[in-house]
């Protein structure tokens, strides 16, 4: 495993890290979700990635869980919250309110005393920033949190962010966490130099375009069954991934993966990580054997030749 400091923090996390959207707490069995958990931490791999609103809570209770037969200073432990977690005015966004008691049922629900990285889910526009940055600089003294961070928020809500905490000396979130990958480049504009210029880290998710990326789906054709595309519930978050010209591009690079020996799977990551900010990828798993296939991708070396030909395939 190949560790990273995330961004100018003083902390580092592994290359490859191991998310739990869309599987664990839902569509992946309790046992399997905690294999992969298990084989994760037995690679190396020491950042794991959740949220308060994955299975409403449900997949923090299984990966604290999990975690907990592990020495807690070994893993750097990542969580969210923004999203409804009830039916109430104040069960959601990013005022004080929702900030402190999420962080709370958070800790509780993943059995621990603190929480690494806490991370603004999205930006809230019916929230003062002060006020969002004002309660996180209280939980970071407080010892709640560590470090803090966002996630899919646009380069000028980043920016902001850091000239208020500047302003009045808060603490500073120190991490992205946007979707990146090779049919989802957005943040190459302005996101990604920002983070860049300013020392932040990025943690990308969806790496592999939700399987699109892997070769398992072929153009023309319906999902395989079993496969996360032609689940009914899940599906829907991957349909607008799943057009003609994202199939046809990702059946072209299957020709640059198998010239250089590697799996589709693993030349997508080990294209994501070329990017300087990036300091891990977050990976979903249903079965432990994908984990011990896509950390090959630190092996994965691309040169300028394999960087134009894949760029000519995704222009």
């Amino acid at each position: 495993m190949k560790y990273r400091k995330l961004g100018k923090a003083g902390v580092k996390v592994s290359a490859v890290s191991l998310g739990s959207w869309l599987t664990y707490g839902s569509a992946v069995e309790d046992k399997t979700a905690e294999e992969c958990i298990d084989k994760a931490y037995d690679l190396g791999i020491n950042f794991f990635d959740t949220a308060n609103a994955y299975r409403f809570g449900e997949a923090e209770k299984l990966v604290g869980r999990t975690l907990s037969k592990y020495p807690r200073d070994s893993y750097v432990l990542a969580t969210k919250g923004f999203w409804p977690m009830g039916d109430g005015p104040n069960d959601r966004g990013l005022s004080r309110k929702h900030i402190f008691e999420q962080v709370h049922a958070s800790l509780k629900r993943l059995d621990v005393d603190y929480i690494d990285l806490w991370q603004c889910h999205r930006y809230d526009d019916e929230t003062p920033l002060e006020e969002t940055l004002r309660a996180i600089d209280d939980l970071v003294t407080q010892g709640k949190i560590l470090y803090a961070g966002v996630s899919q928020w646009s380069a000028v809500q980043i920016n902001d962010a850091l000239h208020m905490a500047r302003a009045f000396n808060l603490d500073r979130i120190v991490s992205n966490q946007p979707q990146y990958s090779m049919l989802e480049r957005y943040i190459e504009k302005d996101v990604a130099p920002l983070c860049e210029r300013e020392g932040l880290g990025l943690i990308v998710y969806s790496p592999l375009a939700q399987g699109i990326l892997t070769g398992k789906y072929k153009p023309g054709q319906a999902p395989p069954a079993g496969s996360r595309a032609a689940d009914p519930e899940v599906g829907r978050s991957i349909s607008r991934m799943m057009t003609e010209e994202n199939l046809v591009k990702a059946e072209k690079l299957k020709d640059v993966a198998a010239d250089k020996g590697c799996s589709m799977a693993q030349l997508a990551l080990a294209w994501v990580l070329r990017l300087p900010p990036v300091a891990s990828c977050i990976i979903g798993a249903s079965r432990p054997s994908q984990i011990e296939e896509n950390i090959q991708a630190l092996e994965v070396k691309l040169t300028e030749e394999d960087l134009n030909r894949i760029e000519e395939i995704l222009a």
